[in-house]
């Protein structure tokens, strides 16, 4: 625990925008009164593990095909001309917008005692260093097509491609979100070359495991198959960073199999000499010392992260992929034996 106190809307993120959100949406639905205001993610589970299966991520674009474009959300009108149903969709809109501020409720803080750094990423910070364009490639399952968001602009991705931006103003930076529901290394294998090495990107964020937990796939395949992934986005002249599965309920159900893969993601990423984001260790972090509890960052299925939850780990990913960059643009380079990303 941080010693932080926090009264209960605080501590759940979202309330304001759900509350607007669902004000606005009895306007529009007269049967709706007298429901709960619950949250309510944009895509619909389509099976018990991630399990939005569709073949375009959460923008309506092919996955892998589009560029996470971060756009801001309209401004709600006053106009006091407009009909009610206008009026509602305004106010559903400006619920949307004011996600942005969500760390001014609850702040995002790094896990407690610090992070050591992912390592350097040459080929990213290269062509920075150069002026060059810049190429990423999200590759992963529902968490990083966007499962829970309130709207597209809210996916990791996005999150990360406008934090990237901000912080180097003057490039051409690119994220290309290969997010696919349901699928863990089996599947994800089968579409490595289309989805990700055919794109020549100069990072990949490889976000995997989770539904092996779930599936109860053997952890030592599933690291295998990584591994052999990994190796060949590496040939193909990549940077790249692995993203372990989420603390949530219903992966920790499976407490043996969770630990199991994410030690055996942090020994590929030892072997391949490549970062690993540690988003389980993160994520408790958030709930065992920080004091969240996990509905704060969670939505109802127990498993995917809201709004909060993206933000906050976009925005420490972003936090650890510029370290990196500037560690190599200073001249710094970590040795690989200590490219790995973990709490202290």
């Amino acid at each position: 625990m941080l010693g932080l106190s926090f009264d209960a809307d605080l501590l759940r993120p979202f309330s304001a925008v759900t509350a607007l959100a669902v004000s606005a949406l009895l306007v529009l639905t007269p049967a709706a009164h007298g429901q709960g205001a619950q949250a309510v993610p944009t895509t619909q589970p389509a099976a018990p593990d991630s399990n939005a299966t569709t073949g375009t991520d959460t923008n309506g674009t092919a996955n892998g095909a589009s560029p996470i474009q971060a756009q801001p959300a309209p401004q709600a009108s006053a106009s006091p001309n407009k009909s009610l149903a206008e009026r509602a969709v305004d106010k559903v809109k400006q619920a949307a917008k004011s996600a942005g501020d969500i760390f001014n409720r609850v702040p995002c803080l790094p896990p407690k005692g610090g992070v050591q750094p992912v390592g350097t990423l040459p080929h990213v910070a290269a062509k920075l260093a150069a002026g060059q364009p810049v190429v990423i490639v999200a590759f992963g399952s529902s968490s990083t097509q966007g499962f829970g968001t309130t709207a597209p602009e809210f996916t990791y991705p996005n999150r990360l491609a406008a934090q990237l931006r901000r912080q180097y103003p003057s490039a051409d930076i690119t994220v290309i979100n290969s997010g696919r529901g349901g699928e863990d290394a089996p599947e994800m294998m089968k579409r490595l070359q289309a989805s990700v090495i055919d794109t020549h990107p100069d990072l990949v964020i490889w976000q995997v495991g989770t539904n092996a937990v779930l599936r109860n796939l053997d952890p030592d395949e599933t690291a295998r198959m990584v591994e052999d992934g990994v190796a060949r986005i590496q040939a193909s002249g990549s940077d790249v960073v692995l993203v372990d599965p989420q603390y949530s309920p219903r992966v920790t159900e499976h407490p043996e199999s969770a630990s199991k893969i994410v030690s055996l993601l942090g020994r590929v990423a030892q072997l391949r000499h490549i970062g690993i984001f540690p988003r389980f260790a993160i994520m408790r972090d958030w709930h065992e010392r920080q004091g969240l509890p996990t509905d704060s960052f969670v939505i109802s299925d127990g498993l995917h992260m809201n709004d909060w939850g993206y933000a906050c780990f976009a925005q420490l990913l972003g936090d650890d992929i510029i370290r990196s960059v500037g560690q190599i643009k200073l001249g710094v380079n970590v040795p690989a034996a200590v490219q790995t990303y973990r709490p202290m």
